[in-house]
């Protein structure tokens, strides 16, 4: 069992105290968005192996039949498949999507044969794995995300009507389907600089009008929207924005997205894994490079209505199951001092305490201590492990398959 040292991000929507009060830390001089744990090359994790600080994406080749499992590495090949992050949100992320398998391996294999750099800000592929993921609250969360069902767009499309995004408006007695959201996504993108600022200024109008009337499904987004357009003032994601599920979440509470469909988690605090890749196509709410061509060619315009993800109940264990083979994330409750008993071993682990303090002992006579904030590798050759303690601690493994 290994003891991670993990490196936190700093993106400009993160928060100074979330991540800081989980490690035990003051709060930062500098907003603190992700804590990566896991062995991607952005941001890998570190362990200390044989008396030496490693980087654990170097360490599990050299030793992939013990660290990851056969079973493992038949699926995934020699390398950890899932990435887990608590992510704290104080301002709303951009408007992103990720790529499907196919996807992102056709598009890495373009750049590379290209010749564009793998660090260069107009690469949008930087590794060619797809990117499925959930995120489970640990404060109350709120998201964007997917296009909403036919009924409700339908209603938002009022919005524009008879202003100057009128003619973008999807016209015909029949439902709003993939298609015609598909051309109003392409025409919002498409409006020169001015018209953009006109549009998002006359539906900011609008959303102020139905936020302050308080009435109705559509005050909320409406709220949301001007919030936005604070932050990122006559961006057409303005208006893309409203187009998607808003989602809330309380704490325990958890949402899967697969690739392709369109979404930015607003604020709060969460427990995310992801297949590991870094691949993001960016639609709007940032100053980052839009490759509009290549995110046209990626979403999924096919109206969506959410379910979150409810956790299934074993003995102290929660599971939040998803099609994703990549990951597999549950939750460990112990509210008074007791042990829990690992009943199967599908590949690598990692542990992490978020609340409280445990003990876990390998069956090999090996045992680490967790505290809050903390997190551990367990390498498949650990085999069944204990934990005890009193806390809340969250286990990420490969799914099934």
């Amino acid at each position: 069992m290994f003891p991670l040292e993990n490196r936190v991000q700093d993106y400009a929507w993160g928060s100074r105290t979330a991540i800081a009060s989980l490690l035990g830390q003051a709060p930062s001089d500098k907003p603190q968005a992700e804590l990566w744990m896991g062995a991607h090359p952005a941001a890998s994790s570190h362990i200390e192996l044989d008396g030496r600080r490693e980087r654990l994406v170097d360490a599990i080749p050299e030793r992939a039949e013990a660290f990851l499992g056969a079973s493992a590495i038949e699926r995934f090949g020699p390398r950890l498949p899932f990435l887990l992050k608590v992510l704290a949100a104080d301002q709303p992320l951009s408007l992103q999507a990720h790529p499907d398998e196919a996807q992102a391996r056709r598009g890495f294999e373009a750049e590379n044969a290209a010749g564009v750099p793998l660090d260069a800000p107009e690469r949008t592929y930087r590794d060619p794995n797809h990117k499925p993921e959930l995120i489970c609250a640990l404060t109350p969360f709120d998201a964007l995300c997917g296009f909403r069902p036919a009924d409700a767009l339908a209603e938002v499309l009022e919005l524009l009507a008879g202003g100057p995004g009128d003619a973008l408006v999807p016209r015909g007695n029949g439902p709003i389907d993939a298609a015609a959201v598909a051309r109003l996504v392409e025409g919002l993108l498409a409006l020169e600089p001015a018209a953009r600022r006109e549009l998002v200024a006359s539906v900011v109008e609008a959303c102020g009008a139905r936020a302050r009337a308080g009435q109705g499904w559509l005050a909320r987004p409406c709220a949301w929207a001007l919030r936005l357009n604070e932050l990122y003032p006559g961006d057409v994601g303005v208006v893309i924005a409203l187009l998607l599920n808003d989602v809330h979440l309380e704490p325990g509470e958890a949402l899967y997205l697969p690739p392709r469909r369109l979404h930015a988690y607003v604020h709060g605090v969460g427990i995310e894994i992801m297949a590991s890749s870094d691949n993001v196509l960016r639609g709007g709410l940032t100053p980052k490079r839009v490759n509009v061509g290549e995110l046209l060619r990626v979403l999924d315009f096919s109206p969506w209505r959410v379910d979150r993800v409810t956790p299934r109940l074993a003995g102290a264990e929660l599971f939040y199951d998803t099609p994703a083979p990549e990951f597999r994330l549950s939750r460990i409750e112990l509210d008074a001092p007791a042990a829990w008993r690992s009943t199967e071993r599908r590949g690598p682990e990692i542990v992490l305490c978020t609340r409280g303090q445990a003990r876990l002992a390998g069956a090999q006579g090996e045992a680490r201590d967790l505290r809050q904030g903390e997190s551990t590798f367990i390498p498949f050759a650990s085999g069944i492990y204990t934990i005890e303690g009193q806390g809340q601690l969250f286990r990420a493994t490969v799914g099934g398959g």
